[in-house]
């Protein structure tokens, strides 16, 4: 493609996400899956773009893209919530994450013939949710603030899951030995010690603030804050995504900070982040989104379609397992619509699509086999989620659901700005 057609394309492609953003709010109908579509179509389908193409810039963009995503929805989040989602949250997590990779393990072992531990190391990959997806799609449903929280946190730690777990397993490979302790204090120290660099760096830069404002074009430097605290911290061998995340927390709840830490804060004078400020960052999310899920679209590899339609049927199995994982994990008091679009909830994205070259990398006989599954699922669980999210809302609650989570609590919150309930009476059909 020339320079010019590149131009046009990135202008008529924001433009393009400004209509599919209206037909969301008017059919709800997820803009994901269009703006996947046009990837897929200009990438594996045509090759009129390759993933190739972008050289390095393209896991750059990627992880540039997370880190802005995972900053402005800690900007949203409350303490409050984040208090009542946490413990659910941590057995929705490890639940779905340990029953995905022992059963993708399995399915693995047994359909492909693949060893213990690379189909093992395939289930882990596949294992978490990918935040990059499913935080853009969950804040947009309608759905509680308690659940929207646990599913945008589920998938930030699954991330770390994936990566120490799979790591660990690709270790063992070569090794010829599998440290279970090693790969527990490993995941410890990413979540703590990055919520810890996260939320320092917030209470500095919200100290800092202020003064920084005086500075002529300032605005963008709060993102450049996190872009260096995800470093700093990915530097330090921690998770960059959860400071990122812990970052965001932090500046957004600073007028609670002081009364949840008594007196520490008191001497220190901070400010959150304004109108202005949040509005920016949201454009710039906005943005980064819709080339974000193009780029995913145009990475899919469509080598061999034996492969494709392996990763379709994981891809199934997922979304079938997804059902009593949620059914286990989630109490009774979560409402119906949210613990249905809890049990569609499960994409894979950018760890899964980072984590799949490794076996290849590291030489593995089965590692091109175990990357084109990944990118396949990856692909049909976007798909799936954008799809079935969409199904289980606009419906109200398709039988399926309404059979399995029946004795959860009907919901009570009413759309924004619409007096019609999100859940149908039991008298209405489906």
């Amino acid at each position: 493609m020339t320079t010019a057609l590149v131009i046009l394309f990135v202008g008529l492609l924001v433009f393009l996400a400004h209509f599919l953003t209206t037909l969301f709010e008017k059919t709800r109908i997820p803009d994901v899956l269009p703006l996947v579509a046009l990837g897929l179509l200009i990438g594996p389908v045509t090759k009129l773009v390759t993933p190739e193409a972008f050289g390095k810039v393209g896991p750059v963009f990627t992880t540039v893209a997370l880190v802005i995503i995972l900053f402005e929805s800690g900007l949203g989040l409350e303490v409050a919530s984040l208090r009542e989602a946490m413990s659910r949250m941590l057995r929705l997590t490890l639940i779905n994450f340990l029953v995905t990779m022992l059963a993708m393990g399995l399915l693995a072992r047994a359909w492909l013939g693949l060893p213990f531990l690379p189909a093992l190391a395939l289930g882990a990959i596949v294992g978490g949710t990918s935040s990059a997806v499913v935080i853009p799609l969950v804040n947009k449903l309608r759905l509680q603030a308690v659940s929207r929280t646990i599913l945008l946190l589920e998938s930030t730690v699954s991330d770390v899951l994936c990566i120490v777990v799979t790591l660990g397993i690709l270790q063992a490979i070569q090794f010829h030995e599998l440290r279970v302790g090693l790969m527990v204090g490993q995941m410890l120290a990413a979540f703590l010690m990055a919520t810890l660099v996260g939320g320092l760096g917030g209470v500095v830069w919200s100290a800092a603030l202020s003064k920084i404002r005086g500075l002529q074009n300032s605005i963008f430097t709060t993102p450049a804050f996190v872009f260096v605290l995800f470093g700093i911290t990915e530097l330090l061998g921690y998770s960059g995504a959860i400071a990122s995340l812990a970052f965001g927390v932090t500046i957004g709840n600073m007028g609670s900070l002081p009364s949840l830490w008594g007196r520490r804060l008191k001497a220190v004078q901070t400010v959150r982040l304004n109108e202005t400020e949040r509005s920016f960052f949201a454009e710039i999310v906005f943005v980064i989104k819709t080339f974000f899920f193009v780029y995913i679209g145009l990475s899919v590899r469509l080598t061999e379609w034996w492969l494709v339609l392996t990763g379709l049927g994981l891809t199934l199995f997922v979304f079938i397992l997804r059902i009593p994982v949620v059914r286990l994990s989630v109490d009774r008091q979560v409402p119906r619509l949210d613990a249905s679009l809890m049990a569609v909830m499960v994409p894979k994205g950018l760890a899964a699509a980072l984590l799949a070259s490794l076996p290849a990398q590291q030489g593995m006989a089965e590692g091109a086999l175990i990357q084109d599954i990944v990118y396949a699922m990856i692909l049909f669980s976007i798909a799936g989620t954008a799809i079935l999210s969409f199904w289980v809302e606009k419906s109200g609650l398709p039988q399926p659901y309404r059979l399995v989570f029946s004795g959860y609590a009907v919901g009570t919150k009413r759309a924004e700005g619409s007096g019609e309930s999100l859940e149908p009476s039991r008298g209405q059909g489906t």
